[in-house]
Order: C-alpha cells, then structure tokens, then sequence
C-alpha cells in the first residue's frame, strides 16, 4: 500500500495515523512492525513514532506470502463473476449451489476453492477473508478482503454499522400493507433434530428470549410488489445470523419460495427465491482522503445516474449483483414491472431501494 500523506496530517505521529486515520489492528501494525520493508516513509525505514509531514510517501508492507498463505483451501477451477477489484477488495457474485467456504461433503465446489485456484495460476499466495458469508444456496454478492489491514477494515466497518446488505427473496403468500418499513426483532436459536447417526443443529427457529442459545436477530424489510399468490421483498438484516433472512420470513407466516427447509419445494425454481442484491461499505482507508469526511454517509456527492460496482464521491463501493437467471424467470413472471430487473443500475436505483437513512 503506498499513501501520499495528505497536508492535513502534517504533525500527525505515525503510530496515530495508522490506527487511528487508517484503522489497522494491533496485530497487523506488529506484523508491520516486524517486517524489515513493513513502514517505509520516503524510502526509509521508519518507526511508529515518526512525524508525518504533508506530501510524506508512505509504503505499507501488507502483502500474503508463502508463509502466511492458506494451505487448507485446495485450488479447484470454477467459474467466477467479479463484479470489482481492486489491491484491496474483491467483489464477487456467488451462484446458488455452491458454498462460500469449505466444509464436510463440500471440500472443493465452494467459492474459496475458485479464488484458490485463479490466484494459483497467477503465482499469488491466498487467503479468503470474505465480509460474511452465503447460504450454499442463496445467490449473490460477497465481498473479501485482499490484505490482511484491508480485512480489517471492513470488519470494523460491519461492526460500526456502516455495512448495508439488501437481500432481494419472493415469498409464498401476499403479504398485506404494502407500505413502509416493517422490523422483525425475534431471537433465533439452533434446533437439534434426530437424523441418521445422531442429531442435526442446521435448522433454526424463533425462540422465547430467555430461550437457552437465543440470540437475538433484526431483520428490515419492505414490500415491493404483491401478486400471483407471492411477495417480492426488499430485506435488510440489521443483524448477521445463520439463516435470519429464511427463519424471519417463515416465522411471519410466508416463507421463501422453494425454501424446502422452512417452507416447501416449488417447481418455479429448484432452491430458495433468495438473493443478495446489493452491498455498500466504506472502501478500505477511503477516510485518509482529505475529500471524504470522517461521517461519510452512503450516497453523500453521489449523483444519480452515476453506475454501480465502482468506488463512488462517497467514499463507499455500492456492489450490485444482478438477479441470476432461475431469480430472472420467477420476478419477471411474477412482477414483471419490478425496478430489481434493471440491466443498468445506478445510484440512483439503489437509494430507491436502501432501507436504512443515510
């Protein structure tokens, strides 16, 4: 990473820059620390309690290596759809029926297996840190980051709040009240089932909030469209828990389409109706820029026909993955008016579609 210091951090300590203005952790400025090229200012080694002065160069040694690469992920050809990238993050659109990470019976169909394998054949060491991770078989965007500082940043950004994830999922049923903004605050605890061999803990469920493992789980949503005996929603989860989006919506009496697991199979599409559609984050140290402020709010500068998938004025990168094409037949047969099967979105779509107040 090389930083030109802005005029406006001259006399800043470097030790204060870099965890304060940059957001590194304590564990990646001692990696930085220990490395003989990790801090460089002007070409020089230098100390955290250097003084900064505005036009300083500064070089940051956050690059994997061999020794810090993943071993465990076997590299293994896939298709990927990448929807940005950059030397700090990647976006991509992950296909229903393949998993996000590796795991029992799935050691080499999941995303992590195809990036392991494009970065093999570019000699690049790997690791897959993404922001969150997908049901086997929901669609949609995920986004990692490529540095261990850069992973870091958007891990703070999701705990700080500053993450807006937009689910798009056809229900069974026609929900009523079309209007506004409705919040699903219900606590979601692990169910164990009797199976073959002993008990299975995948299914989860609504739970009293003094349920022993409830957590609690906010879900927003609102109603784009109703017909045909479906609803097409606009989600938001406010929290992050295995399988929030699918308990909440069955939990209120309308379950996702072809959800087999909290609802029933369908003939109009062979996994459940569910789709990530979009996701907007703080790009990684976009608050050194001395023209984003430090409460950058999504959409501030932005104009709005401006496109999607690209860093915007805001400071933030709003990531849009289109509706695959099992998601295109059904929306379009069921709502074939909605605005979510636009070929072209913008900013300017997207804050039609943003549940939360920027």
């Amino acid at each position: 990473m090389v930083i030109r210091i802005p005029a406006a951090y001259d006399g800043r300590i470097l030790r204060s820059y870099l965890k304060l203005t940059l957001g590194l952790s304590t564990a990646v400025l001692a990696k930085l620390k220990a490395h003989e090229r990790g801090i460089l200012v002007n070409g020089e080694r230098v100390t955290v309690r250097y003084v900064l002065r505005g036009g300083d160069i500064l070089e940051l040694f956050d690059c994997d290596t061999k020794e810090t690469a993943t071993e465990t992920v076997i590299p293994c050809e896939h298709p990927l759809d990448i929807l940005y990238e950059d030397e700090f993050v990647i976006a991509l659109s992950k296909p229903a029926d393949m998993p996000t990470h590796p795991s029992h019976g799935h050691l080499t169909d999941t995303l992590a297996n195809a990036l392991a394998y494009r970065y093999a054949k570019r000699a690049e060491p790997f690791v897959f840190r993404p922001l969150g991770r997908l049901d086997r078989n929901t669609s949609g965007v995920v986004v990692a980051g490529k540095t261990r500082a850069a992973s870091g940043c958007l891990g703070r950004s999701l705990i700080q709040g500053e993450v807006t994830k937009r689910y798009i999922a056809v229900l069974v049923g026609e929900m009523p009240d079309g209007h506004g903004v409705h919040t699903v605050d219900a606590p979601i605890y692990r169910i164990e089932e009797p199976c073959e061999g002993g008990y299975s803990s995948i299914k989860r469920a609504v739970g009293d909030p003094e349920q022993n493992g409830a957590v609690r789980a906010v879900t927003r949503y609102r109603i784009l469209a109703t017909g045909k005996g479906h609803t097409l929603v606009l989600c938001e989860p406010v929290t992050g828990r295995t399988h929030q989006l699918r308990v909440h919506l069955s939990h209120l009496g309308y379950p996702i389409l072809g959800d087999d697991l909290y609802g029933e199979a369908s003939p109009r599409i062979t996994r459940h109706a569910l789709h990530a559609l979009s996701l907007s984050v703080p790009m990684p140290f976009s608050r050194m820029r001395e023209d984003i402020r430090d409460t950058a709010t999504p959409f501030a500068g932005c104009e709005d026909g401006l496109p999607l998938n690209t860093p915007t004025p805001d400071g933030f990168l709003h990531i849009w993955s289109p509706l695959p094409a099992d998601m295109t037949e059904v929306v379009s047969d069921l709502f074939p008016h909605s605005e979510v099967l636009s070929p072209q979105p913008t900013v300017g779509l997207l804050r039609t579609l943003t549940l939360s107040k920027p």
